[in-house]
């Protein structure tokens, strides 16, 4: 039974399964603003369910894929698969198993959930591909993430009607400046392996300016996402607080020191998402 649960252990350690929190505070963002409030139980719990097991999916086939390129990486050559603790069927099984979860809960929500599933789960996957051939990869992933609110307000509404597309494209820009940022620590090693990143392709220099505009452009698109929602002043101070995490983060790291970049990664964006989630919930409490 200790062995059973070492293995999930460790293949939770390899989906980075705590980075959750990037997009599903997001998710639960815009069933929020479908319901104009908190939707029902049954709802929350299949979305919740559909967003952890996408994410498994999506981030188990990136660990296949890449496997080749991690183990000759010298900052991931410890990850599950390069380093022999999780067998290639093992992991295989992970991602299809989670992408049939994914799907039966797309199903249990409507129609049109079920309808998007291939969609958000095949942009995904496609992500994992893009860094071999083009430095637009940052952007697929933002794309990705950027279902998720979209994919909350489906679970609610069943349908796409006033959905706040500027919401998306925030998020979309958001994802793929820190994206930028991160990759930061892989440039050397994408260029030497023949991979495509904004850094990698432009230097590091050009990609924090390119990521700083991403995210003052997604702050922008946040804005006016609670005007567009008629949402309470309470939310614009939870976009106050997601200010000063994505100047914090542009100001901890830097092309010439990039020590502090996990920190700003994980801890500025993960406060980002939550803040965000947590204003658009009280703002709705207060104003409806």
């Amino acid at each position: 039974m200790k062995a059973v649960w070492d293995k999930i252990r460790i293949m939770l350690e390899m989906i980075k399964f705590e980075h959750s929190v990037f997009a599903l505070p997001f998710a639960l963002m815009g069933a929020l603003l479908a319901a104009r409030g908190l939707p029902e139980p049954t709802v929350l719990f299949w979305l919740i369910f559909a967003m952890v097991t996408a994410r498994t999916a999506a981030m188990g086939f990136n660990r296949i894929v890449d496997r080749r390129f991690d183990a000759a990486n010298p900052r991931t050559a410890d990850r599950a698969i390069p380093a022999g603790a999780v067998k290639l069927w093992e992991a295989w099984l992970l991602v299809l198993l989670a992408a049939a979860l994914f799907f039966f809960a797309c199903y249990m929500l409507n129609p049109l959930a079920l309808l998007i599933s291939p969609l958000a789960l095949g942009l995904a996957f496609i992500y994992s591909l893009t860094k071999r051939f083009t430095w637009f990869c940052h952007v697929v992933l933002g794309l990705a993430l950027a279902l998720s609110p979209l994919g909350g307000w489906v679970a609610v509404a069943g349908s796409l009607e006033s959905y706040p597309w500027l919401l998306s494209l925030g998020v979309a820009l958001w994802v793929a400046g820190f994206d930028t940022v991160y990759a930061c620590l892989d440039a050397k090693f994408d260029r030497e392996a023949g991979l495509y990143s904004l850094p990698a392709c432009f230097g590091s220099r050009r990609a924090f300016r390119l990521a700083g505009l991403a995210h003052i452009l997604a702050f922008v698109c946040f804005v006016a996402t609670g005007l567009l929602m008629n949402l309470h002043i309470i939310f614009g101070l939870g976009l106050a607080v997601a200010a000063a995490a994505l100047i914090y983060q542009h100001r901890a790291v830097s092309p010439g020191d990039l020590s502090k970049i996990k920190l700003s990664f994980f801890t500025a964006n993960g406060l980002i998402s939550l803040v965000m989630f947590a204003a658009t919930w009280l703002a709705l409490v207060v104003g409806g």
